[in-house]
């Protein structure tokens, strides 16, 4: 993956995060990869990504 494309999926992702909150950060991100086709290899690093958001928006709302 292009480190161009490869910043885009994070910003997306970080979007679609702050958007819908999501209760399971593993589950959100394999139906993400799947829907849009991101390349394997992935998911970890998408994850810690998705988890990191969810703290930051927790953290501000308190």
């Amino acid at each position: 993956m292009a480190k161009r494309g490869h910043n885009e999926v994070k910003e997306s992702l970080k979007e679609l995060t702050r958007i819908f909150q999501p209760k399971d950060p593993r589950k959100f991100v394999k139906d993400y990869i799947r829907k849009y086709r991101i390349m394997g290899g992935y998911e970890d690093e998408l994850t810690t990504l998705v988890e990191y958001e969810l703290g930051k928006h927790r953290s501000s709302v308190s």
